[in-house]
């Protein structure tokens, strides 16, 4: 399924602090909520997500999603680019182009040079060749509107991942018209001055300092190099601060040219808004953008090669508890899209408080956090399985998580009413996340751009009709007897004691 927006090393981050002793409680309280949200979502017979679609001839495609019980808007631009298009020379810049896409631009230039010349600033107007940026008026437009941005009390932000890469305005649904512009000329004419550019370029550095600054980052890492042997630059959206201090404007220029081009593209606006409304304002001011050649016909995707063999790897840092991570090539979207809902639903049966996988590592002790995940990609989604605990249980924890494994497809490892809870769960989080629109707007913009919107509008659908065969074809395909990389997060103190081994680490 969709990892949301905080990135895995962070969310590792907060488990490794995980105290034992709140382990029955948080299971106590998680059984209530799973029986609740089971009960909730099996009142959907039929969920289906009411978002309207409309493609321009330019190839953009525009999707919206109306609800007009708060007089809010959010206007999103997602673009199918992230770390899965970079080569290692690239790696990071897709990230530094998201950083760039806020600053100035054209519109704002032209802006700016008309104000100098009503004031008469010479200097200004000069020194900055208006004379030539006031030639682009006649395509931008007439800019007076940026004169109202500031009153306007918006929300902006931005996020790269390895296959998405979005921007977006959350504001007051009359802004809406305002918004669409501004996301106009920031997507069609961006500028990347220099001095804005070698700023920039520091603050993503000091973003990658921060996260290397957290120990469960080599453990991310150490995981994600090791699986994509290969490739490792496809799967690291962040980069490494070599690519990111090296970056140059030709660089920037390079993605926009391959990448931002509106049939890689789309308009994401959900909210108090009306789809027609929309689709004629995105027409008046998109239909100007020219389509680009396909990227990922000229600029093919790689294949990601399958691990030869099983790899142990001991990661140590300073932590207190044990971080465990065993992961696995997973499906990818348009080659095996049965098991991508196989994987999801699986997931869930593991994650249920009272399932037998949490009994065996949780409540017996072993652990304090164990949990199977799937990453939906159309490029390779890893599977991980997950375990915090302590250094002097660590050796019989990973005994009874292989134990565990190797049982995953025993007709008895699940009741069929854990596989009709799964199910239902999946929707209702799934539901429960529309309640905040703004943050829902993202999720749309992660479908579209992994799976396409015809994988999720038949998501639901696709999750009811999983079976214990289609389960077992997934385990049996990317699990079970596969080659896998594990990697244990350890102190060296803790180390010393423990003895944790790489073949403890595969289950040999």
């Amino acid at each position: 399924m969709k990892k949301f927006f905080l990135g895995s090393f962070l969310i590792l981050s907060a488990l490794t602090n995980l105290d034992f002793a709140q382990t029955a409680k948080s299971n106590q309280a998680a059984a209530k909520n799973t029986a609740t949200a089971a009960a909730q979502a099996k009142t959907q017979d039929d969920v289906k997500v009411p978002f309207v679609t409309k493609t321009l001839s330019n190839g953009l495609e525009i999707i919206v999603l109306p609800d007009a019980s708060v007089p809010l808007v959010t206007v999103e631009m997602a673009v199918r680019n992230g770390s899965f298009t970079e080569p290692p020379e690239l790696n990071g810049l897709s990230h530094l182009y998201e950083h760039m896409f806020f600053k100035s631009n054209q519109a704002v230039a032209i802006f700016r040079c008309d104000l100098a010349r009503s004031y008469n600033n010479l200097n200004y107007y000069m020194g900055q060749n208006c004379a030539e940026q006031v030639k682009l008026k006649a395509q931008i437009g007439d800019v007076n509107y940026l004169t109202e941005v500031d009153k306007l009390g918006y929300v902006r932000n931005g996020t790269t991942q390895e296959e998405y890469v979005n921007y977006y305005f959350s504001t007051t649904s009359q802004n809406m018209p305002t918004i669409l512009r501004l996301m106009r000329d920031a997507m069609l004419y961006p500028s990347f001055e220099k001095e804005e550019f070698e700023r920039e370029i520091q603050v993503v550095l000091g973003e990658l300092d921060r996260q290397q600054a957290e120990p469960v980052y080599y453990l991310d890492r150490t995981l994600m190099d090791k699986l994509f042997y290969k490739y490792p630059s496809r799967k690291s959206p962040g980069g490494t601060r070599e690519t990111v201090a090296s970056a140059t404007t030709e660089k920037m220029r390079l993605i926009q040219s391959r990448y931002y081009v509106p049939n890689n593209s789309a308009l994401i606006v959900t909210g108090d808004v009306q789809p027609e409304q929309v689709f004629k304002l995105a027409e008046s001011l998109f239909s100007i953008w020219k389509k680009g050649e396909d990227p990922f016909i000229k600029y093919p995707i790689v294949e990601h090669p399958p691990l030869q063999k099983s790899e142990g790897v001991i990661v140590t840092q300073d932590v207190e508890n044990v971080m465990i991570q065993i992961g696995w090539h997973g499906p990818s979207i348009g080659k095996d899209d049965a098991s991508t809902y196989a994987a999801d639903v699986f997931s869930y049966i593991i994650q249920q408080p009272d399932s037998r996988f949490q009994r065996a590592m949780i409540d017996s002790g072993l652990a304090v956090a164990a949990n199977v995940h799937y990453y939906t990609q159309r490029n390779t989604g890893p599977i991980r399985v997950t375990l915090v605990t302590t250094p002097d249980k660590a050796k019989a924890a990973l005994d009874a998580l292989y134990k565990e494994m190797a049982q995953f497809n025993n007709p008895n490892y699940y009741t069929e009413e854990e596989l009709a809870n799964a199910k239902t769960l999946l929707e209702a989080e799934d539901l429960y996340r529309r309640e905040k629109l703004s943050e829902y707007t993202h999720s749309l913009g992660f479908w579209w751009s992994s799976t396409g919107m015809d994988y999720y509008r038949g998501y639901y659908k696709n999750l009811r009709a999983v079976s214990r065969d289609d389960i077992k074809k997934y385990i049996s395909t990317y699990i079970q007897g596969k080659p896998h990389v594990g990697v244990a997060l350890i102190s060296a103190q803790a180390q010393a004691a423990a003895k944790l081994t790489g073949q403890d680490l595969i289950g040999k």
